[in-house]
C-alpha cells in the first residue's frame, strides 16, 4: 500500500534535518586547531597565550573564504581580536583586555628577520622571552618601562606610559658591532704567525715564537720563511716574492710608504721588532685600497687591538740597542716611542765584522785599484738609528685620532788616503740614507653598522754620495730623493651578518730627484718628475659561515693625471670550505705601479746601495702592471696542516736598467716583461711543545725582451728549486730552533771563451743567463730563554747562529776586465759566513 505523498515529503525533511544536525556537530573543531590549518593555507603566524584560545569549540571557515574574510568570522564567533600584520603575522588578544596588554614583535636591523628567545625585562625578577616568530606581550602593570636585549645586539629601553595598546609595538634592535678575531689557522711555522681567510700571513710579533737564525720577530726576516718569498742576496732590501724585484713590494708601516726597508744596506730590517702588532703580507689577491705595487704588499701596524697597560723594554745585541715605551695619558689617551741605534760606534764586534765584510765586499770601499806608486788606505765609520712616535686620543664615543711619526738614518763614513809619489792625499767620502714619514688619521664609527677612516701621510726619502778620489783631484756627488704624500678615506658599511661593502677614495703625489755632479771633467745633470694618482675604490664582502663559503671582491679605478690614463685593478679572494679541516681558496689580482728602482753603473753610491728611483714617464720607462692568479688548497687535522698553492703571475712594462744585470745587458736599455709559473707546498705537524715543518716552492720564471737578439732566457732572481725545512721546541719560557734552507744557484752568464782574444780581452757573452751558481745551503740555529722575577721585571736572553757550518754560499758572479793585468777578471760575493749573535731584554 502507498504512503501519501505529503508522509513522504516529511520524511524526507526530518531525515535532512538529521543529518545536517549530525554533520554540524562532527565538525566542531578546537580553536587552536583552526588557526593552524589558517596558518598553512595563508602562510602567516598567529601570535596568543594558551588561556586566551583555550575553551573554543566552533566551526571552521569555509575554506573557500580570504584571509581577512576568516578572521571578521572567528572574531564574530568567539569575541576575541585579530589584528592582522601585513598577512604574516596575526596577533590574538581578548577585547575586554585589551587596556591591560602590551604585545610586540623584535626585529634585527640587520637582516629584518625576527629574534626568538629576545629577554624582556619587566623589573629585576621578572622577564618574558619573544617567540620564533619575535613576539612578546605581557599585561601592563604600574610600570612604565622595560628592556629588551639580546647577545649581539644593543639592549633598548620603550616606555609605556603613551602606548596604544590596541597596536603592537614593532621593536627594531641594532646589532653590537664588536671586531673580533678572526679564526685563524694558528699556529704555522712558529707561534705568531697565523694564515687569514684571505690568504694573506698575519704576524704577531708579540706573540712570536722562534725561528732557526732569529731571535728577534724581524718583519722582513720573519717572511723570507713563507714559501715563495726569498731575498736572492740574504738582504731585506733585496726580497722577491714569486720572482718580483725587491722595488716591486709595497711596504707600509701605519699607511705611510717606506722607500728605505734596510739597516747596514740590507741586513737588518728598519721596522723595530719590539715595537709592530700586526704584519699582514699578501702575496696575492690583496685589497684594491692597496695601490702601487705588482708584487707583494707588506702592511705594518704598531696600533693594538686591545688597550694595553704602561709598559717600557729595553735591550741589546751585538749590532744595536734600542728602547721602547707605552705611558697612558689618560683613559682615551697614550703616547708610545721607541728608538734603536746600533752601537758601533763604540765596539765592533764580531757580528759587526761579519755584517760588515757580507756588505761591501767587491764595493769601491775596499775594492780600490792598486798601483805599485799608490799606497791606499782606508777608513770606515757606519752608524744607523730609527725612531717612531704615536700618539692616540679617542674624542667621545665615537672619534678616534691618531698620529704617527716615524725616523730612519744610515750613515758611512770612508776616510781614505793615499800616498803618490811622496805626495799624500786624503778625502773624506760620504754615503747617507735616510726616510722620514708621518701620518695622521681620523677614525669615526657613525653607528654600530658603519665608519670612516680618513688619514693624510707623507713619506720623504734620501739617498746621497759624496765621493772624492785621492789620485783624481775629482768629486762625485750623487742624490736620490723622493717626496711622497697623499689623502686616503675609506668607508666600511655593514649590510647585514653576511655581507659589507667598503669604498673610498685616494689621491697620491711622488715626486723624484736625480742630481749627479762631477769636477775634473764637470759635469751637472739634475732631472725632477712628479705624478699625481687619483683612485677610486670599492670592495665587497660576502662571508657566509653556514655553507663555509668567504667571498671578497673589488676593484681600484686609478686615474694618472699626467698621462690621462685610466688604468682598473680588479681583485678577487674566494674561500670555500668542503669541510671544518679542507679548504679551497683562489685568489686574483691586476695591479699597476708607477715608480721603481733601476741601477745606471753599478759603482753609483759606492757601489751598495746602488739603486735609484725614478718615475715612469709611459713611454722608455712604462707602467708597470702585472696579473697574477693562484689556486690553493689548505688541510689541516690532528695538529697536521698541509698546504698546496699553484699560481701564475706576469708583470709588464719592465726596464733592463731596473733588474741588475751584470752581463751583456748591463747598459743596453729596452723594456719587457716577466713570466713566472709555480707551486708553493707547507707540511706541518705540532707534537705537544714540539713544532716541525717542510717547504719546497718550485719556480719557472723567465724574462721576454722582444727587442733584444735573445728574447727569452731564465730571470735574474730564478729560483727553480727551494726547500726549508726547521724544527722548533716551545715549553714555558724557554725556546729552540734549528732549520736549514738549499736553493739551487740563481742564474748567471758566462763568457764565449771561444770568442775572445786573450792577448787584448773584450768581453763576449753567451747567452744570458745561460748557466746557474752552485747549491746555496745554510743551517742556522736560535734559542731565547725568559724569566720573571717577584718585583715583575721580566728578563729575556736570546742567542743565535747563522751558516752554523760555515758553508761558502756564493750568491753572485760577474766578469769584468781587468785594468792591472788586462785579463779577464771573475768577481764573486759570497753569503755571511758563520754568524754569531747575542741578545738581552728586560721589560717591565
Amino acid at each position: 500500500m502507498l504512503r501519501p505523498k505529503p508522509f513522504h515529503f516529511l520524511f524526507f525533511y526530518l531525515f535532512l534535518v538529521l543529518n545536517v544536525y549530525a554533520q554540524d556537530k562532527g565538525n566542531v573543531m578546537p580553536l587552536k586547531k583552526i588557526i593552524t590549518e589558517i596558518e598553512q593555507q595563508h602562510q602567516v603566524n598567529f601570535n596568543y597565550t594558551e588561556e586566551n584560545v583555550a575553551n573554543f569549540l566552533l566551526l571552521p571557515p569555509k575554506s573557500s573564504l580570504s584571509l581577512e574574510q576568516k578572521l571578521q568570522y572567528l572574531t564574530r564567533k568567539t569575541n576575541l581580536s585579530f589584528e592582522n600584520l601585513g598577512n604574516k603575522f596575526i596577533n590574538i588578544y581578548k577585547k575586554n583586555n585589551d587596556s591591560k596588554v602590551i604585545c610586540g614583535y623584535v626585529f634585527s636591523n640587520i637582516d629584518k628577520k625576527p629574534i626568538e628567545n629576545a629577554n624582556i625585562h619587566l623589573n629585576s625578577i621578572t622577564h618574558i622571552t619573544t617567540d620564533s616568530n619575535g613576539y612578546f606581550e605581557f599585561e601592563k602593570g604600574s610600570k612604565n618601562i622595560f628592556f629588551i636585549s639580546h647577545v649581539g645586539f644593543m639592549v633598548k629601553k620603550i616606555t609605556t606610559a603613551n602606548l596604544d595598546s590596541q597596536n603592537c609595538l614593532k621593536i627594531i634592535l641594532e646589532p653590537e658591532i664588536t671586531e673580533l678575531e678572526e679564526i685563524k689557522t694558528n699556529p704555522i711555522l712558529a707561534s705568531g704567525i697565523s694564515k687569514n681567510s684571505d690568504g694573506s700571513f698575519e704576524i704577531k710579533p708579540k706573540k712570536f715564537g722562534i725561528l732557526p737564525g732569529l731571535i728577534e720577530s724581524d718583519a722582513l726576516q720573519t717572511m723570507q720563511q713563507i714559501p715563495g718569498v726569498n731575498s736572492i742576496d740574504e738582504s731585506v732590501s733585496s726580497i722577491n716574492v714569486r720572482g718580483g724585484t725587491h722595488d716591486q713590494n709595497l711596504f707600509l708601516w701605519n699607511g705611510i710608504r717606506m722607500f728605505q726597508t734596510g739597516h747596514f744596506f740590507g741586513l737588518i730590517s728598519v721596522f723595530n721588532p719590539n715595537l709592530a702588532h700586526t704584519i699582514s703580507i699578501y702575496k696575492n689577491g690583496s685589497s684594491p685600497f692597496y695601490g702601487e705595487s705588482v708584487s707583494s704588499v707588506v702592511a705594518i701596524s704598531s696600533t693594538p687591538e686591545t688597550t694595553e697597560k704602561n709598559s717600557f723594554s729595553a735591550g741589546i745585541n751585538m749590532i744595536n740597542a734600542d728602547i721602547y715605551a707605552k705611558y697612558n695619558l689618560s683613559k682615551k689617551s697614550y703616547i708610545e716611542i721607541s728608538g734603536r741605534k746600533s752601537i758601533t760606534d763604540f765596539v765592533e764586534t764580531p757580528t759587526y765584522k761579519e755584517y760588515f765584510n757580507k756588505v761591501f765586499q767587491n764595493t769601491t770601499i775596499t775594492d780600490f785599484s792598486q798601483n805599485q806608486n799608490i799606497n791606499y788606505k782606508s777608513d770606515k765609520e757606519f752608524d744607523f738609528y730609527d725612531a717612531t712616535l704615536k700618539y692616540v686620543q679617542k674624542l667621545g664615543l665615537k672619534d678616534q685620532i691618531i698620529l704617527d711619526l716615524i725616523t730612519i738614518q744610515d750613515n758611512l763614513k770612508v776616510f781614505q788616503s793615499a800616498d803618490s809619489y811622496n805626495i799624500n792625499k786624503s778625502e773624506d767620502n760620504i754615503l747617507r740614507q735616510q726616510n722620514y714619514g708621518g701620518n695622521l688619521s681620523w677614525k669615526r664609527n657613525w653607528n654600530s653598522l658603519n665608519t670612516t677612516k680618513i688619514n693624510i701621510y707623507n713619506s720623504s726619502y734620501e739617498l746621497l754620495a759624496d765621493q772624492k778620489t785621492t789620485t783624481g783631484n775629482q768629486i762625485v756627488i750623487q742624490e736620490n730623493t723622493v717626496a711622497n704624500n697623499g689623502i686616503n678615506l675609506e668607508n666600511n658599511h655593514t649590510i647585514n651578518s653576511k655581507f659589507s661593502f667598503h669604498d673610498g677614495y685616494q689621491f697620491n703625489e711622488i715626486g723624484i730627484t736625480n742630481l749627479e755632479q762631477v769636477t775634473n771633467p764637470d759635469f751637472y745633470r739634475k732631472t725632477k718628475d712628479v705624478l699625481r694618482t687619483h683612485a677610486l675604490i670599492l670592495e665587497g664582502r660576502y662571508n657566509d659561515t653556514i655553507s663555509r663559503v668567504i667571498l671578497n671582491a673589488g676593484i681600484r679605478l686609478n686615474y694618472i693625471e699626467k698621462f690621462k690614463k685610466y688604468i682598473p685593478e680588479p681583485r678577487i679572494q674566494f674561500n670555500y670550505g668542503f669541510n671544518k679541516n679542507l679548504n679551497l681558496e683562489l685568489l686574483g689580482e691586476l695591479k699597476s705601479q708607477n715608480s721603481q728602482q733601476i741601477i745606471d753603473l753599478q759603482k753609483d753610491y759606492f757601489g751598495i746601495e746602488k739603486r735609484r728611483w725614478i718615475i715612469s714617464n709611459n713611454t722608455t720607462i712604462p707602467i708597470q702592471r702585472s696579473k697574477q692568479i693562484s689556486l690553493s688548497l689548505f688541510y689541516k687535522k690532528n695538529d697536521w696542516l698541509l698546504d698546496i698553492e699553484n699560481f701564475y703571475k706576469k708583470v709588464n712594462g719592465i726596464t733592463t736598467a731596473s733588474q741588475g744585470f751584470q752581463n751583456q745587458l748591463e747598459f743596453v736599455r729596452t723594456t719587457g716583461d716577466y713570466e713566472v709559473l709555480g707551486t708553493e707546498f707547507l707540511i706541518q705537524k705540532k707534537m705537544n711543545h714540539f713544532l716541525t715543518w717542510l717547504s719546497y716552492t718550485y719556480n719557472n720564471n723567465n724574462y721576454h725582451f722582444s727587442n733584444y737578439e735573445y728574447p727569452s732566457f731564465p730571470n735574474n732572481f730564478e729560483l727553480i728549486h727551494t726547500i726549508s725545512w726547521a724544527g722548533s721546541y716551545e715549553k714555558n719560557n724557554f725556546k729552540i730552533a734549528l732549520g736549514t734552507k738549499w736553493s739551487s744557484g740563481r742564474p748567471k752568464t758566462s763568457p764565449d771563451i771561444s770568442k775572445i782574444d786573450l792577448s787584448d780581452p773584450v768581453l763576449v757573452y753567451n747567452k744570458p743567463n745561460n748557466t746557474n751558481l752552485n747549491i746555496f745551503s745554510q743551517v742556522n740555529l736560535s734559542s731565547t730563554y725568559k724569566w720573571k722575577m717577584p718585583n715583575g721585571i721580566q728578563y729575556k736572553l736570546g742567542i743565535s747562529i747563522l751558516n752554523i757550518l760555515n758553508r761558502k754560499n756564493e750568491i753572485s758572479e760577474y766578469y769584468r776586465i781587468s785594468s792591472l793585468s788586462n785579463s779577464i777578471e771573475d768577481v764573486e760575493t759570497f753569503s755571511l759566513q758563520r754568524t754569531p749573535n747575542l741578545s738581552f731584554r728586560v721589560s717591565f
